[in-house]
């Protein structure tokens, strides 16, 4: 199977360009109009020989196609983006003044199953490569004309699931695409072994993990795939991965009403942080038809704050953008597609 050209790195792409009898400038040529100008063909490229261009005219770049895009009142955008093999994966473009973050898919569908996230309730079918992540942040970089600040491995699937590719796609957005490595943020709900696998890369990036309750015994009702994963555990690896990487970790909590967000749950989740080099993102929730799950009120938000701010816990409300698109946490799904459920990826 031939890779495509949007795999490879600078120094991959000139040993490319020489088996291809160009001389070994052209492989900074070609790097340069994959990730900066975010060439579709070797036909868009036009400082190469037009007769070259020509003949490899159909080779993959690894570029996807736009089969829809909708955009919500406050500008965000939230794409259907077609991949080679036909699937469907979402990818949402938020700017703001001074910023345009992308919040990529890191696998098409999710087998995590949350019960409030509208992702897991279409079903997995296979792991994203890593560069048809790269791929996400061009299309939203040309689709806007402008240039991607943040990404967040917020959107479809569970990044540390599909480890390999997403470390591959981190490095790509840092060396080769240029958004320095503290502007990318990985989120995930928790897989064994994985938090410290992802420590040992020693990546200087955002690290988010997905919390949601307390106690092991709702977080299992919220995630199902916890209970392979005791809360207890799960705490120590995040604490292994602050000792490795000298970094601050992030967790997130959706704020669920008469749930998750009742004051002696604060005080339950703040006796968790304690003396833990960290920050809070309380996300309230965002409505999907597949559950019943409600948003609380505003005064139960910043209740539930305050408590953690008077046990010296930092942290801050995130309300998404996007939701008249259906473009905010937890709203991405699968419309375009047939839901197929796979086994768990390795």
């Amino acid at each position: 199977m031939t890779q495509p050209l949007l795999s490879l790195s600078l120094e991959e792409l000139t040993a490319w360009v020489q088996t291809q009898d160009q001389p070994a400038y052209r492989g900074k040529q070609l790097h340069q109009w994959l990730y900066q100008k975010g060439a579709r063909s070797l036909l868009d490229i036009t400082v190469f020989p037009k007769a070259w261009r020509e003949k490899l005219a159909d080779y993959p770049i690894g570029r996807s196609a736009i089969a829809h895009c909708r955009t919500a009142p406050d500008e965000t955008r939230k794409y259907l983006l077609q991949l080679a093999d036909g699937l469907i994966v979402e990818t949402v473009g938020i700017p703001t003044e001074k910023r345009l973050t992308v919040c990529v898919s890191s696998q098409v569908g999710c087998p995590m199953d949350c019960d409030f996230c509208a992702t897991g309730k279409g079903g997995y079918t296979r792991n994203l490569a890593a560069h048809e992540i790269v791929d996400q942040v061009l299309t939203v970089q040309q689709d806007f004309g402008r240039r991607v600040s943040h990404v967040v491995y917020m959107g479809m699937g569970e990044p540390l699931l599909n480890l390999k590719a997403v470390v591959r796609s981190l490095q790509q957005l840092n060396q080769d695409v240029g958004i320095g490595g503290r502007s990318l943020t990985v989120s995930t709900v928790g897989v064994p072994r994985r938090i410290k696998e992802l420590a040992e890369h020693q990546l200087q990036i955002t690290f988010a993990v997905s919390l949601h309750a307390p106690d092991q015994s709702l977080r299992e009702q919220l995630i199902p795939t916890a209970k392979n994963y005791p809360i207890a555990k799960l705490l120590e690896d995040c604490r292994y991965y602050v000792k490795t990487t000298k970094r601050r970790l992030t967790f997130e909590y959706i704020l669920l009403a008469g749930v998750n967000d009742r004051p002696e749950q604060a005080h339950e989740l703040a006796q968790h942080l304690k003396g833990f080099q960290t920050h809070v993102n309380l996300i309230p929730y965002n409505p999907i038809s597949e559950a019943n799950y409600k948003r609380p009120q505003a005064k139960q938000i910043k209740q539930f704050s305050d408590i953690l701010h008077k046990h010296h816990i930092e942290n801050s409300i995130r309300y998404s953008r996007g939701l008249e698109a259906n473009a905010a946490c937890g709203q991405l799904r699968t419309q375009h597609q047939p839901a197929t459920t796979s086994p768990e990826p390795a």
